[in-house]
């Protein structure tokens, strides 16, 4: 055969050959990167999978630390809820992307909904605990925290899929100092003027915003309210407040300062300032005058 054609025909066919090795060697690298999709998404599915059954279980066990019949049914339907969530995931495909991202969504709002059930699960049993360890001494104030207790449990029974605590706004950063008449801080109680009481609320993004009266209590070391006649509804019962102000809130933290003038002798001792907002005790500390 004549070189000028062997040679051409051979390096041709190295080509193709090269071609070919080249083709098949990105296919099976191909295969290698699904194959390793594939396990990643079935271990995706597999502790999706666990951590819904972990939920379940743990509705089993709070409904197990609570007494009230009616956060118990709320318990029954969510578990129901998470167990339900759980087939579907069971029966979903691994490669079913579309199905993985809503149950991952779902997934995501079943441990908000738990995280707040144990904290109100936690709550309710810190204030029976409270209320267990009260002197018989203060039978009257024992007797009408119940009440209390008991009035907080009907208003939580009635939320339906609603995390009251995620949405209840917090005071932080509460002070209170006295003011002498040129409006400086003082220590001398015989010198002040005024109570001034600063404190933020906290940032909240899932709170409702707009304007929020606000409302502050002081109340002085014989249990009395440095009032100035008006007063405000709290668990089904009418409170004086020392001051109140109107605020602009829009999620993000908030100053806010107050001031009580004084118009009496006002005596030694731990004053508590008590702090609320949309029917809610947000915050509250105590203070010693001297």
């Amino acid at each position: 055969m004549n070189k000028k054609i062997l040679i051409p025909a051979i390096i041709l066919v190295l080509l193709l050959l090269g071609g070919i090795g080249y083709l098949y060697k990105s296919l099976d690298d191909q295969k290698k990167v699904n194959q390793d999709m594939q396990e990643l998404a079935e271990l995706d599915k597999k502790e999706m999978q666990n951590e819904y059954e972990q939920f379940a279980r743990q509705y089993s066990e709070m409904k197990t630390q609570i007494s009230n019949d009616s956060i118990v049914a709320q318990l029954t339907q969510e578990q129901l809820r998470t167990q339900q969530l759980l087939q579907e995931l069971k029966q979903v495909k691994a490669s079913d992307a579309r199905e993985i991202t809503r149950l991952k969504k779902e997934l995501a709002t079943c441990r908000a909904v738990i995280r707040s059930y144990v904290l109100e699960i936690d709550s309710l049993n810190r204030l029976n605990q409270n209320l267990t360890a009260e002197n018989t001494r203060v039978r009257g104030q024992y007797e009408e925290a119940t009440r209390q207790i008991e009035g907080l449990n009907q208003e939580k029974s009635s939320l339906s899929q609603k995390v009251a605590i995620a949405a209840q706004l917090d005071a932080v950063g509460i002070n209170m100092t006295m003011n002498d008449k040129k409006g400086k801080a003082t220590k001398k109680i015989d010198k002040a003027k005024n109570l001034q009481v600063n404190f933020s609320i906290a940032r909240n993004p899932t709170a409702s915003n707009g304007v929020k009266t606000v409302y502050v209590r002081i109340q002085t070391p014989n249990g009395q309210t440095l009032s100035n006649g008006g007063t405000f509804s709290y668990e089904n019962r009418s409170l004086e407040y020392s001051m109140k102000k109107q605020v602009e809130y829009g999620g993000n933290e908030t100053p806010v300062s107050m001031f009580w003038n004084i118009s009496e002798f006002l005596g030694e001792g731990s004053y508590k300032v008590s702090i609320f907002c949309d029917g809610h005790l947000i915050g509250s500390r105590s203070f010693n005058l001297n």
